[in-house]
């Protein structure tokens, strides 16, 4: 059956509104506690990367919340997201389809850099992936009584292994030069609701997250040599929405190191309405630039 990216949009937002109703200001609290077991602002100020998932709130906040805590503790003005772009149009996802598979990215209208006072389309709007990570700033900053650095989200499409020729990415580098930087990722979808055989579709407690941390850290693997393009299509097979956005923050920061802190996963079945496993993987990153 036709997957339909509208329907599946609105879906997200409701889930995600309903799970941040339930988890409620006193567990987001214990979260961002929670997050205190890293201190990952060290990483910012150096020069590194932080990358977030942006599955359940109730699995993957702790996370979230690591990298709000490590740009708050970095001491910096501005903090520059760079986010995933989910594609929620059959055009995206055809343009994407067609950019993997080796056509020219410059014929490609979605190609560029979105984001507030952008000029390069509006679909940024509507997507899900900072949505707990804002969830999360607004807290810490209430709870420090502080308004925190300036952020400047920003949202890659269509990198296709050429992500210094991305329209936009010369006022990108001029942000990064002055900014600590966190990225988001949900790094590897799994399962029978991701296209995966039933027979090939493992539950997390049984293979599943191990499948998980050797396909992320094969991709983390082809960051660290700036195989961009090797890259790309890694995301394509292990169904990582990062694409764009890890080749992106690699460009900026150049030679890293990364290394997953923490992996855990959502159970995506109801999302879905397929039978299980159906889940994305969950996982707190950090890159540490090659001194």
């Amino acid at each position: 059956m036709k997957l339909d990216r509208s329907r599946l949009r609105e879906s997200i937002h409701q889930l995600y509104t309903a799970e941040h109703e339930a988890l409620g200001e006193a567990g987001a609290l214990r979260q961002l506690e929670q997050a205190r077991q890293w201190d990952l602002a060290p990483t910012l100020r150096a020069g590194g990367v932080v990358v977030f998932p942006h599955a359940g709130v109730a699995d993957c906040g702790h996370q979230i919340a690591a990298a709000v805590n490590a740009c708050l503790d970095s001491g910096a003005d501005r903090v520059l997201v760079i986010s995933v772009l989910h594609a929620f149009n059959d055009a995206m996802e055809a343009a994407r389809v067609r950019v993997a598979n080796g056509a020219d990215v410059t014929k490609e209208a979605y190609w560029g850099i979105q984001g507030p006072g952008l000029d390069r389309g509006d679909e940024w709007r509507h997507d899900h992936a900072l949505f707990s990570f804002r969830y999360f700033w607004q807290l810490a900053t209430k709870q420090r009584g502080i308004s925190g650095p300036q952020i400047i989200e920003r949202y890659p499409y269509l990198a296709g292994g050429k992500p210094g020729d991305l329209p936009g990415i010369e006022e990108l580098a001029a942000i990064a030069q002055n900014a600590v930087i966190v990225s988001t990722a949900d790094p590897f979808h799994h399962g029978i609701g991701y296209n995966d055989p039933p027979e090939q579709s493992l539950p997390p407690h049984e293979g599943g997250l191990e499948l998980a941390r050797q396909r992320i850290e094969e991709g983390i693997a082809l960051l660290e040599r700036g195989d961009y393009w090797g890259y790309n299509q890694h995301c394509v097979s292990a169904k990582s929405d990062a694409r764009d956005a890890g080749q992106v923050f690699r460009y900026l920061r150049g030679p890293m190191y990364g290394r997953i802190l923490d992996l855990t996963y959502t159970d995506a079945t109801e999302l879905y309405q397929t039978p299980p496993p159906t889940w994305v993987a969950g996982a707190l990153i950090e890159w540490v630039r090659d001194a």
